[in-house]
């Protein structure tokens, strides 16, 4: 993976990258004000360093390249018989952490037949040495299983400061970050002839072997029978694979507030009985793209001593077609006795979620519930290919939420959780109808979670993240596959709690 390392001086032989911004001269942003920004062309951004000769050259170039100075431009200039002996240009826009990370990410694709690069910040570089490690490292993610076919990579980037020591929190920051999110994409990536439960279960073992304070339980089909794990079970049936439920836990010593984090982990979904058209399922290796988020994020938390105790359920199972499938029109006794009346087996994320949700509520007793999962397609009818859709009836708790995904740069937005279409629940034989099919299904789905959620009702949030989880192209840290939507938010998050 991509090096990143800070340095003081002075610029690598080969690539020397500056900073450009639009609407502003070489120059310090005191000495532009706002009114004649727009008009200005684009400029050299200040950096921390002196770079000597080379500013000089750069200015002398820039208005050549047509750059206007938006995060993301990349422009190379040769300089043949120089020191370094390229120079590239790049566009960070505003110069917010997003733009750095959009930055750094578009650098990372731009120059990836680089052996090594220098970058050079600006004296206030805490926001945009976070945007730009995150964006360099998930940027130039790939996920392959053979080596035929792949393509260079960058492997060294020198990131030139003033003060390497004052930044080296930001950039393990970063990196963790970074880090926990690739390994939610890989986890996403993998294909389902590898990855089922009890596959996803000893990745995570391997994952977390050795870390201190960090605990792990997993959950086989007899304890779960035994202890009343009766959706998961159900979901599970159908599969030569049979179910498991993830316990992780990060228990720092003096941690005076537990969140608990639950993740859908469908490991493939066929749709069971109900069974999927073709081009639905093709992808349904990433339907445990919620587990593989809140596993990750609990990792990062254990590699940043988050002084906050974490408790991640990820129930695990594959949904598939067999004689011992759960059948549509079946009732399910949950965990802590609720039962449910699925018409519909493609329905099953719920059923899976309600065991781990209700588990929590009973047994755990957190401060705070959180659920992530790829829950419905009703998500991307709703808010699109990159919005989640975040559903609690705590402001405060969805307000921090919110800021914490913006901050991080992901996205989601707040729906409403309807109470007058709980009566889209009612069965005429169990306690709750999973599968409703009246409309408004990502609410609905909501408002069947929230059953489970006894006590914590009102410290509890859900991301119906199904949309987000997934990229058809590349565009910013981005790229096409998995994403692992979560862990970035969920990380700065966690970070805001005590």
């Amino acid at each position: 993976m991509l090096v990143i390392r800070l340095v003081s001086g002075p610029a690598g032989p080969d690539a020397l990258v500056l900073p450009v911004r639009p609407g502003g001269p070489d120059s310090p942003d005191s000495l532009i004000s706002p009114d004649s920004m727009a008009s200005l062309e684009p400029g050299l951004v200040p950096t921390a360093v002196s770079i000597g000769d080379v500013r000089a050259e750069a200015a002398a170039v820039l208005p050549a390249t047509r750059l206007t100075g938006a995060a993301g431009e990349v422009r190379e200039h040769l300089r043949p018989g120089g020191s370094p002996a390229r120079l590239w240009l790049l566009g960070v826009g505003d110069g917010e952490e997003r733009d750095w990370r959009t930055a750094g990410a578009a650098l990372a694709r731009a120059a990836k037949d680089e052996t090594q690069i220098t970058i050079a910040l600006p004296g206030e570089a805490t926001a945009a040495l976070r945007g730009l490690a995150e964006g360099l490292l998930l940027g130039s993610y790939r996920f392959r299983l053979t080596e035929a076919g792949k393509r260079p990579a960058l492997a060294e980037v020198a990131v030139l400061v003033d003060d390497p020591d004052a930044l080296a929190g930001t950039l393990d920051a970063a990196r963790a970050t970074a880090e926990t999110t690739r390994l939610a994409r890989d986890l996403t990536n993998m294909p389902s002839s590898t990855k089922n439960p009890e596959w996803f279960a000893a990745q995570v073992a391997e994952a977390a072997s050795g870390r201190p304070d960090l605990h792990l339980r997993v959950r086989g089909p007899e304890e779960l029978a035994a202890e009343g794990f009766g959706g998961l079970l159900a979901v599970g049936g159908g599969s030569a694979t049979g179910p498991r439920l993830v316990e992780l836990d990060w228990r720092p010593e003096g941690a005076r507030t537990h969140v608990v984090l639950v993740g859908k982990g469908i490991t493939f979904d066929t749709g069971g009985i109900s069974i999927k058209p073709v081009p639905a399922m093709k992808l349904m290796r990433k339907d445990m793209a919620g587990a593989a988020a809140v596993i990750a994020a609990t990792l990062g938390a254990a590699e940043l001593r988050l002084p906050v105790r974490v408790t991640t359920l990820a129930p695990l199972a594959e949904n598939m077609v067999s004689g011992s499938a759960f059948r549509p029109g079946d009732v399910i006794r949950h965990y802590g006795g609720l039962t449910s009346e699925s018409t519909n087996s493609d329905a099953e994320g719920r059923l899976v979620l309600a065991d781990a949700l209700a588990y929590a509520a009973r047994e755990l007793r957190p401060d705070l519930l959180i659920d992530l999962a790829t829950l419905t397609g009703a998500n991307a009818v709703a808010l699109g290919k990159r919005h989640a859709a975040l559903y609690s009836e705590n402001d405060t708790l969805a307000a921090g939420l919110l800021d914490a995904i913006t901050a991080a740069g992901e996205r989601a937005w707040r729906m409403p959780l309807a109470d007058d279409y709980v009566e889209y629940l009612a069965s005429e034989i169990a306690d709750l109808h999973s599968s409703p099919a009246q409309g408004a299904g990502s609410v609905v789905a909501a408002l069947f979670l929230r059953e489970f959620t006894g006590d914590l009702r009102d410290r509890w949030a859900h991301l119906d993240m199904s949309a987000p989880s997934w990229s058809d192209d590349t565009h910013g840290e981005l790229v096409k596959g998995a994403t692992g939507w979560g862990v970035r938010g969920l990380l700065r998050w966690l970070g805001t709690l005590d």
